[in-house]
């Protein structure tokens, strides 16, 4: 059955059906705009939007897949503020032709991910599109806490990392050579593994500044030493690389380093605190914040990409 064959409204009730919604909706689905709770009475808001042959192809992921990877893309976003994501809208724009078991898998892996962090898809919109996009608005709440932003690190901060990086960057390499294996790293490319409960712990432990990484992590950590104006430099022997993916930079010739620096997709969190500030449990050191610009490895500036720019190629 094809999304023509069941029309726009048919398409809708078929999706609506196989999604719940958080504790924190209180009218979802069904009127002309949902209602979500807002104790904290400020909302935490972020858009996201994927778009099939730039940020996804069918032929590497299934329809859940995506849908894990849309709706991580948005509650990582989220968590990097310091808050606890609430609810998730999506506008889907899908070819006339697409069969109706793709957009109901999509689904299913949105609300699978969403779930996580107890929040539900609440409403969207549909379209008729020759291409597939996934727009994602999310929200959150901070809990009576002050927003955690990127201009907030000092020198002297200690730069730490919740989650792991490079996975995802591996597994789009191997995708892209041509190969389904090794799987694990293929798996963190198809869904990302997000520390979500480490952005609301951080805010509580007094995080100066922090991000979600997505584009990878020096490109990411220069937007908070840029908003911030200070230096960070990262100690690359903080890094461990895991055996599977040693053995597939070796296979494959590349940098493992690469991925781990500038790989992107993986939405850890990177985070700075103050100096001797006790990391929450989850969170380990990286680096250092100086007096400054820029981001520096071991004390020098990074030879390579440092990161992904949609409009420019960069990895």
């Amino acid at each position: 059955m094809t999304v023509a064959g069941v029309g726009e409204f048919g398409l809708i009730d078929r999706v609506t059906a196989r999604l719940t919604q958080g504790e924190s909706c209180l009218l979802g689905p069904g009127d002309d705009a949902a209602v979500v709770a807002a104790p904290d009475r400020r909302v935490v808001a972020s858009t996201d939007v994927l778009v099939e042959g730039r940020h996804f192809r069918r032929d590497w992921s299934g329809a859940r897949d995506v849908g894990h990877r849309a709706a991580a893309a948005n509650l990582a976003d989220i968590a990097a503020m310091g808050a606890t994501p609430t609810a998730l809208l999506v506008a889907l724009c899908i070819p006339a032709e697409l069969d109706t078991s793709w957009a109901e898998e999509l689904a299913d892996g949105l609300g699978a991910e969403a779930a996580l962090v107890g929040a539900g898809v609440v409403g969207g919109d549909m379209s008729s599109s020759p291409v597939i996009t996934i727009a994602v608005t999310a929200l959150g709440d901070l809990g009576d806490r002050p927003p955690v932003v990127r201009s907030g690190a000092r020198p002297g901060d200690v730069v730490a990392l919740a989650g792991r990086t490079g996975w995802a960057g591996a597994g789009y390499t191997v995708l892209s050579r041509g190969f389904r294996t090794p799987r694990l790293l293929v798996e963190a490319y198809r869904r990302p593994e997000v520390p979500y409960a480490a952005g609301p712990e951080a805010a509580r432990h007094g995080a100066t500044a922090m991000i979600d990484v997505s584009d990878g992590l020096l490109a990411d950590l220069g937007h908070v030493a840029r908003a911030s104006g200070v230096a960070i430099d990262l100690t690359r022997d903080a890094f461990e690389v895991p055996r599977q993916m040693r053995d597939a930079a070796q296979a494959l010739g590349v940098d493992p380093y690469s991925w781990i620096l500038a790989g992107g997709e993986d939405h850890a969190l990177a985070a700075t605190f103050p100096a001797g500030a006790t990391l929450p449990p989850g969170w380990r050191q990286i680096g250092q914040v100086t007096e400054g610009a820029g981001v520096t490895v071991d004390g020098a500036a990074y030879e390579g990409p440092t990161g992904w720019d949609h409009f420019r190629r960069t990895e």
